[in-house]
C-alpha cells in the first residue's frame, strides 16, 4: 500500500500593527543597492504595499510571545514604511500584511527570499514600458513612477520597437543587449532583419559594424550640407533622421541623400537669386568648389566700409569688457560658465563689427562675378569680386596725334542680369580597388597623384615659412637658366606664375596647409596696390623682412611635386626632396593621416597589412589579417592613428617611418577581438531598478 504524501502547511498570514514590528538583526542584506528607501516609500504611497513582510514572534526568556514581531526578511520595505510614519503619512498602528514564520532559522529566511527570486528579463521591462505607453502614460510620467530619467524610458521604448523577430532572438540569448541597441538606429524592421542576417553569418558581429551597415548611404547630420539646410527643414520636406539614443551621434543620420541634395541646390539657388541685384556679371554656385578654383582670376580688393560712430563706441566698450574679464580671471584654472559664455558673446559681437561689408566700384562689378558655396561649418560662403581674363577692361591705345589726344567719353555701363551657374567641377568616378592577392603591387597612378598633391601643398607651405630656402630655391632655378642649357632640375614652376592646381584629392581644400596658404595670400593681397603700375613703388617701400617674406610666399606658389602618370620628372622630384629636407617637411605634422578615404580603402589588403606592420609591428598586423578588406581598413585606421606612419610617396627619400613595437609591451587588441566595450563608447542602460514587489531582502 502506497504511503500517503504529507501535505505542506503554509505559514499563516496576519495583519500586524506597524508599531508592533521591529527590524531583525538576522537580515542578511548589509550592502545598500537598488532603489533608495525614499523612492520605495513614494512607490508604496502611490500603490500601497505589494508584497508582505516575513516576520517572527519575539519571545521572552520563558519562550512566550511578547506581542512584538521582528522582520528578518523585508527590511527595506520596513524602513520605507518607517519613513512614511515619520512623515506622518502613515499611522503608527497601520495594519501591515505579514507572513508569520515559526520554524527554521531567521537568517535562512532572509537569504532564501533574496537568492530564490528571479530578476525580470530586460525585454519584459521594455515591453511593460510599451504597454504603459499604449495605455496613455507619457514618457515623463513613466519615468516619475519608476524613478528613472526620461531618457532611459525613451531608450527602453526604442528597444521595444525593434523588429519582433530580433526581439525573439534577443530573448533566447541569440543577441547581446549592445547589439540590440545598435538596431534602434533605424525604425525599418526589414532593414534591421536584413543586416542581422548578414552579420549573423560573419565573424564580426560588433555593434559598431551593425550601426555602420544600418546607416550606410545616409548623410551625417554634421555634414556641411545637412548643417546648411537644417534638420528641421529636411524633416519638414519628408526626410527621415535616424537617431542613436545609446551613444553620441552628432545629430544622427539623414536617410535620404537625394532629398538633401535637392534642398541644398534649391537653397543655394535662392541665395544666388538674392545676390542678382548687386549687379555682378556672373554667379557660380556649388556645394563645394575644388581647391584652386579662383586661379587665373583677378581678385578685386574693394573698400571696407568705415565704422560709424555708434559701431566704434560699441566696439570699444566690448574690447574694454573683454580685457577686464580676462584680467580678472587670468589666474583661474577654469572660467565660470557664465564668464566663458560672455567672452564668447563678446567675440561674436566683435567679429560682426570687424567683418564689415566690402564696397566695389560699379564698373568692376559689371565685369566681375562671385562664387556661392557652403563652408566646412555649413554656413553660406560668398566670395565676391573675381574677374575672368576675358572680362578684363580693354587697354586704351596710346594717342598718336592731336585728334586722338582728347579723352573719349566713358560709355554708359548697361544694366545686366547675372548668369548663375550651378554645380562645381565634375568629380571623376573611381571604382574601389579590387581584392588582390598578398603580393605588394605598385600604388595606382591616381592615388600617387593625389598623395603627392597633398605633399605639394604641404611643401609649398613649408617653403613659404622659410624665406632663406625659398630664396635659394629661386636662385637655383635662375642659375640653371643662366648657366646650363636645357636644364630642368628644379621643381619650381617659375614661369607658370601659379597657374592653378589641377590635382585634386579628398579634403584637399580643408587641409591645414591649404588654409595657411590661402590666409597668407589674402593678407598679402590687402597690402599690394590694385594696379600693377604701382607695384614696384609699393615693394620698394617694404623693409627687407617684408620683401623676404613676400618673396618666400611667391616662390612657394611655384612648387610642384605632383606625380602624374603622363608627366615623368625624376630630376624634379629629386629636387623636391632636397627642398623638403631643407624645410624639415613632415607630412604627419602637416596633418595628413592614413584613413579609409585617403589611403587604406584605396589599396589592397597586402598594403594595409604592410602599413600596420611597419607602424605597429607584426603582432598588430596579425590581429587584423583575417578580416575582410572593409573591416581591415577601418581597424587599420584606428591602429595607425597617432603613429605618424606615411606611405612611400609622402616620405622623404632615403628615410622611413617604420616604428618598432615597444619591447615587452603587448599591442592592445581591437575592441571586437578583445570583447570589450565597442569603439563608439556605447552608453549602456542604467542599472535596472528593482521594483519593491520583487526586491525582497
Amino acid at each position: 500500500m502506497a504511503q500517503a504524501i504529507q501535505k505542506i502547511t503554509l505559514s499563516a498570514s496576519r495583519d500586524i500593527p506597524f508599531n508592533k514590528l521591529v527590524l531583525s538583526q538576522a537580515n542578511v542584506r548589509r550592502v545598500k543597492a537598488g532603489v533608495s528607501i525614499e523612492e520605495l516609500a513614494e512607490d508604496i504611497a502611490r500603490r500601497t504595499l505589494l508584497q508582505g513582510l516575513s516576520v517572527r514572534a519575539v519571545l521572552d526568556a520563558d519562550g512566550n510571545e511578547t506581542g512584538m514581531f521582528e522582520v528578518p526578511a523585508g527590511g527595506r520595505r520596513f524602513r520605507a514604511l518607517e519613513f512614511l510614519v515619520k512623515q506622518k503619512r502613515l499611522a503608527k498602528t497601520a495594519a501591515v500584511p505579514c507572513v508569520v514564520r515559526d520554524g527554521g532559522l531567521a537568517e535562512e529566511d532572509s537569504l532564501a527570499e533574496n537568492v530564490q527570486r528571479v530578476a525580470l528579463h530586460p525585454l519584459d521591462q521594455f515591453r511593460a514600458f510599451q504597454a504603459l505607453r499604449d495605455k496613455g502614460l507619457g514618457d515623463d510620467e513613466i519615468a516619475a513612477r519608476f524613478f528613472v530619467n526620461p531618457t532611459v524610458v525613451k531608450q527602453r521604448l526604442r528597444l521595444a520597437a525593434v523588429s519582433a523577430k530580433l526581439l525573439d532572438i534577443y530573448a533566447e540569448d541569440g543577441m547581446t543587449l549592445e547589439q540590440l541597441m545598435a538596431f534602434t538606429v533605424t525604425p525599418d524592421h526589414a532593414r534591421q532583419e536584413q543586416v542581422w542576417d548578414s552579420v549573423s553569418r560573419s565573424y564580426n558581429k560588433e555593434p559598431y559594424l551593425i550601426r555602420r551597415q544600418l546607416t550606410e548611404g545616409a548623410v551625417r547630420a554634421s555634414d556641411r550640407r545637412a548643417l546648411f539646410v537644417g534638420a528641421d527643414v529636411y524633416e519638414a520636406a519628408g526626410g527621415v533622421v535616424m537617431r542613436d539614443l545609446f551613444q553620441h551621434d552628432d545629430g544622427g543620420w539623414l536617410q535620404d541623400p537625394a532629398l538633401l541634395d535637392r534642398l541644398v541646390t534649391g537653397k543655394l539657388q535662392a541665395e544666388a537669386e538674392a545676390l542678382r541685384d548687386e549687379g555682378w556679371k556672373w554667379i557660380a554656385v556649388a556645394t563645394d568648389f575644388p581647391y584652386g578654383h579662383s586661379a587665373g582670376l583677378r581678385r578685386l580688393t574693394g573698400e571696407t566700409a568705415e565704422l560709424t560712430q555708434e559701431e566704434a563706441s560699441t566696439f570699444a566698450a566690448l574690447q574694454t569688457e573683454y580685457e577686464t574679464l580676462e584680467a580678472e580671471y587670468a589666474g583661474a584654472d577654469d572660467l565660470p560658465e557664465a564668464v566663458d559664455q560672455r567672452l564668447a558673446e563678446i567675440e561674436t559681437a566683435r567679429s560682426a563689427i570687424e567683418n564689415r561689408p566690402v564696397r566695389f566700384d560699379s564698373a568692376d562689378i559689371a565685369r566681375a562675378g562671385i562664387f556661392v558655396s557652403i563652408d566646412s561649418d555649413g554656413a553660406l560662403r560668398v566670395e565676391r569680386g573675381f574677374v575672368r581674363p576675358d572680362d578684363e577692361a580693354p587697354v586704351e591705345p596710346i594717342p598718336t596725334g592731336p585728334d586722338e589726344a582728347s579723352e573719349p567719353a566713358s560709355p554708359e555701363i548697361p544694366v545686366q542680369r547675372a548668369v548663375i551657374t550651378i554645380g562645381g567641377a565634375p568629380t571623376e568616378s573611381e571604382t574601389e580597388t579590387p581584392e588582390e592577392d598578398d603580393t605588394i603591387r605598385p600604388l595606382s597612378d591616381r592615388l600617387v597623384t593625389e598623395l603627392t598633391a597633398h605633399r605639394t601643398l604641404a611643401l609649398r607651405d613649408g617653403v613659404a615659412n622659410d624665406p632663406q630656402v625659398a630664396f635659394q630655391a629661386v636662385l637655383h632655378a635662375l642659375c640653371l637658366n643662366a648657366f646650363y642649357r636645357y636644364a630642368a632640375s628644379t621643381c619650381l614652376e617659375i614661369t607658370a606664375k601659379h597657374s592653378g592646381f589641377s590635382a585634386q584629392a579628398p579634403g584637399l581644400a580643408e587641409t591645414a596647409s591649404a588654409k595657411a596658404i590661402d590666409e597668407r595670400h589674402a593678407r598679402w593681397a590687402k597690402q599690394l596696390p590694385e594696379t600693377p603700375a604701382d607695384l614696384w613703388d609699393t615693394l620698394t617701400a617694404f623693409d627687407s623682412d617684408s620683401q623676404g617674406a613676400l618673396f618666400a610666399h611667391c616662390a612657394s606658389l611655384t612648387v610642384n611635386v605632383v606625380k602624374e602618370p603622363w608627366n615623368r620628372r625624376p630630376d624634379v622630384f629629386a629636387h623636391g626632396d632636397q627642398i623638403a629636407r631643407a624645410v624639415g617637411l613632415d607630412m604627419a605634422a602637416a596633418g595628413w593621416k592614413p584613413t579609409v578615404d585617403t589611403y587604406l580603402g584605396r589599396v589592397p589588403k597586402a598594403r594595409i597589412l604592410e602599413a600596420v606592420r611597419e607602424a605597429k609591428g607584426e603582432h598588430s598586423a596579425q590581429l587584423i589579417d583575417h578580416l575582410k578588406k572593409a573591416e581591415m581598413a577601418k581597424e587599420a585606421e584606428r591602429l595607425l592613428d597617432g603613429t605618424g606612419w606615411l606611405p612611400e610617396p609622402l616620405r622623404l627619400a632615403n628615410s622611413d617611418t617604420v616604428t618598432d613595437e615597444p619591447a615587452g609591451e603587448a599591442e592592445a587588441l581591437p575592441d571586437f577581438l578583445a570583447g570589450e566595450e565597442d569603439e563608439t563608447g556605447t552608453t549602456y542602460l542604467e542599472e535596472e531598478p528593482q521594483a519593491h514587489a520583487i526586491a525582497a531582502e
